[in-house]
């Protein structure tokens, strides 16, 4: 399996936009697969674990609820604020984080704090991507049991079984299928719609629910279950993250477009044709979704939810892989083997070490919860989460970047912040019915990269603590030349300013240097492209030294050697024909040693360096070319 191999990059930005029809398609196969697939689940938690009767004024409230969920903190606070927050274009928690860290650099504390922050968001985004191809599958099979209570024993193995196929086929990428998402999921939502329309036609008083008063009497008259079903309510919200996470692949016009056009209403009308059905047999409440349906209909209409629920997935680990590609060029995760799954589209990429466990995560919660019902247990608690701390790194960015006044601040603050941090209590109430488990996995993956970053922090002073500085390593050459060899030398650095350990140790054991020696630096930036002089900086140093430093951003793909090409070297240094020199570091957890970092941290570090793919691999260098010289690093 090779590594990523992706197009050069000219670095013009000039990349031409597909029609607006087809990014209009593709928003709606992509971003909304998450959020149209909350009608299956979303309005039976309320009513059949919340212990909320189906009354009149109950369904009524939690209609009103639902209708304000989706209007304010969706359509509202993501569709017109958050979106405006992109990072040169892009979206999602890494890149509002970069964009919020940036927007305080100044201030080492509040620059830590975004930092955090941001890394609880991701952390509890990747929680939210093991629930949601489970629940949303399950849900999807689960409409079986109504068909025929026959079925009931076989709804976990086919769901077990959509699972596997869905990860097995990662590889092939979702390009097989990508030309089906859009027409999928706009027949999914017209389809819910209309089901919405034919339940509404029955009862339409249930458009009443609109007026805010009927949430304020049902939270009023129902006190701490009414708080507590708030834990439903947020599921009609999963997946509105991915609104602002897209906007680099469709940008923010389609986006809105298709959302206001068709995703709203579609899952407004549903919703309320949900609380008509209830109105006239409570007794679907323990599957409202379904009971919508003719029973002429359930076969097929399963069969597209179905599809719509593996759509929905099939989104939710693509996002998961972009945002482990942007956690490790932005230095937050180790390296792993990132794959190019199309040849037209930058952001299809398959990374195989990430795949499996989440897989693996996925099938855990499958087994281990065997039913949509108690996976809504789990569900929620990540997402609500999420959307709080989005709320809070987006108040820095309007403060420092939009110069927002404090009134005007306090004003949007105190409204989101109050409730989102409402929504996230609600889900805390879950904790011992599920919802500790993306918990836990977010508590691991935050351990994971805060240890990484910290690692990579104590591993750089410790080497320049042992280390010399570029220029006065060549001036020191001059007095006694080691042996000269023909050719140019490549020499990989996390710090252009100091000797490269690959560097220090050719000369002290081998007693050579090159004829011509390039000190290669390669960063990443906290913004997803690189454009004009900030890609690469060349500087021509004595006695035949250059150094070069290569930028990337946390969206681009990374190929060294492409890029070193584009460099205007000089005439005599042929980058196809270099050697390239890198040094294979040790880390090893030496109990002797302390440099503020606990043991158990350092063992961790150590066995993810270990484990990360090589550098060389990772930045595209050619094997046949490559001289890796070791070294023992003690944290």
């Amino acid at each position: 399996m090779e590594a990523e191999k992706p197009k050069e990059d000219d670095g013009s930005g000039s990349d031409e936009k597909p029609a607006l029809p087809k990014l209009l398609l593709g928003a709606i196969g992509v971003v909304f697969g998450d959020i149209a697939t909350s009608p299956l689940y979303s309005m039976q938690q309320a009513f059949s674990k919340g212990g909320i009767a189906p009354r009149h004024d109950n369904i009524l409230g939690l209609l009103s609820l639902v209708f304000w969920a989706l209007v304010l903190v969706v359509s509202i606070k993501y569709v017109v604020f958050v979106m405006r927050a992109d990072n040169h274009g892009e979206g999602g928690m890494m890149a509002l984080t970069a964009l919020a860290r940036n927007a305080v650099r100044k201030n080492s504390r509040a620059c830590w704090w975004v930092v955090m922050l941001g890394l609880a968001g991701a952390a509890l985004f990747f929680g939210d991507s093991v629930i949601t191809p489970a629940i949303s599958v399950l849900s999807a099979v689960e409409g079986l049991k109504l068909a025929s209570p026959a079925f009931g024993q076989w709804v976990l193995p086919i769901g077990a079984t959509i699972i596997v196929l869905l990860f097995a086929l990662q590889k092939r990428g979702s390009s097989l299928v990508g030309s089906l998402f859009g027409p999928v999921m706009t027949l999914w939502l017209l389809s819910v719609a209309a089901l919405g329309v034919y339940s509404l036609l029955r009862h339409p008083e249930v458009v009443a629910a609109a007026n805010p008063r009927w949430a304020v009497e049902y939270m009023a008259h129902n006190g701490f279950k009414g708080f507590a079903s708030l834990g439903a309510v947020v599921l009609v919200m999963t997946g509105g993250e991915a609104l602002y996470a897209d906007i680099g692949h469709f940008g923010s016009f389609p986006i809105r477009l298709s959302w206001f056009g068709l995703a709203l209403p579609a899952l407004l009308l549903n919703y309320a044709g949900q609380g008509a059905e209830l109105l006239q047999d409570s007794s679907g409440a323990q599957h409202p979704f379904f009971s919508l349906v003719p029973h002429v209909l359930l076969y097929p209409m399963i069969v597209l939810a179905t599809a719509a629920t593996v759509i929905a997935s099939q989104a939710v680990i693509s996002g998961t892989f972009s945002m482990v590609r942007q956690g490790i060029q932005l230095g937050y995760l180790p390296r792993s083997r990132v794959e190019h799954t199309s040849g037209d589209m930058e952001g299809q990429i398959y990374l195989p070490t990430v795949n499996f466990l989440l897989f693996v995560a996925v099938m855990i919660a499958v087994l281990g919860f065997r039913s949509s019902d108690k996976l809504a247990g789990a569900y929620g608690i990540a997402v609500s989460g999420t959307m709080l701390l989005t709320t809070l790194l987006l108040l820095v960015v309007a403060r420092m970047r939009w110069q927002w006044g404090w009134a005007r601040l306090l004003a949007f603050g105190i409204v989101y912040v109050f409730i989102d941090a409402s929504f996230f209590g609600a889900n805390t109430l879950k904790l011992a019915n599920g919802g500790w488990f993306p918990i836990t996995l977010a508590i691991v993956m935050m351990v994971v990269m805060t240890v990484w970053r910290r690692g990579r922090h104590l591993m750089e002073r410790q080497l320049h603590a042992e280390g010399e500085k570029l220029e006065d390593f060549i001036d020191h050459q001059q007095d006694d030349p080691p042996l000269q060899a023909p050719g140019t030398a490549v020499f990989l650095t996390g710090d252009g300013q100091w000797v490269p350990q690959a560097l220090r140790h050719n000369v002290e054991h081998n007693h050579v240097l090159h004829e011509r020696n390039v000190v290669l630096t390669v960063d990443g930036l906290d913004q997803p492209r690189t454009r004009g002089d900030e890609r690469s900086e060349l500087e021509e140093l004595a006695h035949g030294f250059w150094r070069v430093t290569l930028r990337f951003g946390f969206a681009e793909s990374i190929d060294v050697p492409a890029r070193l090409r584009q460099l205007k070297l000089d005439p005599t240094l042929e980058a196809d024909k270099v050697v390239w020199f890198i040094g294979h570091d040790e880390v090893k957890a030496d109990d002797d040693k302390s440099y503020h970092m606990a043991r158990w941290r350092a063992r961790l570090f150590a066995y993810m360096a270990r484990n990360a793919t090589p550098a060389t691999t990772y930045y595209g260098i050619p094997p046949r070319r490559l001289i890796e010289i070791g070294a023992r690093i003690d944290l």
